[in-house]
């Protein structure tokens, strides 16, 4: 691979775990999801299940300020059906731990603030936890809404910090939803938008295209055929998919989505990130099931 598409590589990797961050900052203010995901075997012969769980807790410190702290646990099983040329054992399982430190404020009569600072350990913890596990993410970002107009709207604005992407400065966050219809809302942003129909208040249908994925550290670092060593893996995947949500009150559901990854790269990579190895690059189904309760 040149240098140019080294270049171009590295930087829509680079986009693509900013993305990802961006979900957690500015589009999953979730108290409590409990999710599981599923990626069918396709071509390359492997199958990735996931796990999720998320709480969030906030503490009243005045009228209008929070303490919010919270945890989030992904772990990633893959199960592998076809020959690798190196020893994929210590990447069968793989978890991704973080820490929620958020503080919410009032600026004023419009707008609300947060900052979130989140410690994350990314790693196959195959000896305890080492120094490369260990990512620092953080935000700062604004939002105003208004609920009580014939089309309600919700806009977020900010910045956005995550160690993952190798960039030394924070990018901006974006992101806007508006209810345009009594029956019909639509979210702009990214990684994530949807179209959604709203049948009364308990039952939504949805369309959606978001991004998915991951970036954990390898320890043992893997000995590929040609020597190059693996240092991490990753995965990005673009999504569309149609999704049912039950509302049992405006807060707490139950949803599935259905889909189809439009583009997927999971990757081996060195200790710069780069590619060393290609472990899939083939779309395939895409299923989704959870519970949440949220504060959108």
């Amino acid at each position: 691979m040149g240098r140019q598409q080294q270049f171009w590589s590295k930087a829509i990797s680079n986009l693509f775990f900013l993305c990802l961050w961006l979900t957690v900052a500015g589009q999953t203010p979730d108290v409590v999801r409990l999710e599981y995901t599923v990626v069918p075997e396709n071509g390359f012969g492997i199958r990735t299940n996931r796990y999720r769980a998320v709480i969030n807790v906030p503490f009243k410190l005045t009228e209008n300020n929070y303490f919010i702290t919270g945890f989030e646990y992904n772990r990633y099983e893959f199960e592998i059906d076809t020959e690798l040329p190196f020893e994929y054992g210590t990447i069968e399982r793989l978890h991704i731990v973080d820490m929620n430190l958020g503080y919410l404020f009032k600026l004023n009569s419009k707008w609300r603030g947060a900052g979130v600072i989140t410690p994350r350990v990314a790693s196959n913890f195959e000896q305890g936890i080492e120094n490369n596990d260990f990512r620092l993410n953080g935000s700062v970002f604004f939002w105003t809404e208004k609920k009580d107009i014939e089309r309600p709207y919700r806009l977020i604005l900010g910045l956005s910090f995550n160690s993952a992407t190798g960039l030394p400065y924070p990018l901006p966050l974006i992101n806007y939803n508006r209810r345009f219809h009594p029956n019909w809302s639509y979210t702009l942003g990214v990684p994530r938008a949807d179209l959604k129909y709203h049948i009364k208040d308990k039952h939504v249908f949805q369309t959606v295209l978001f991004l998915d994925g991951y970036f954990v550290n390898i320890q043992n670092d893997i000995i590929l055929s040609d020597n190059t060593i693996g240092a991490s893996v990753s995965l990005s995947a673009l999504v569309a998919a149609i999704g049912y949500q039950f509302k049992f009150t405006k807060a707490i559901s139950l949803y599935t989505l259905a889909g189809y990854t439009l583009a997927q790269e999971g990757l081996i990579r060195d200790g710069n990130r780069d590619r060393a190895f290609t472990l899939n690059d083939e779309g395939n189904f895409y299923l989704r099931t959870g519970f949440k309760i949220s504060i959108f």
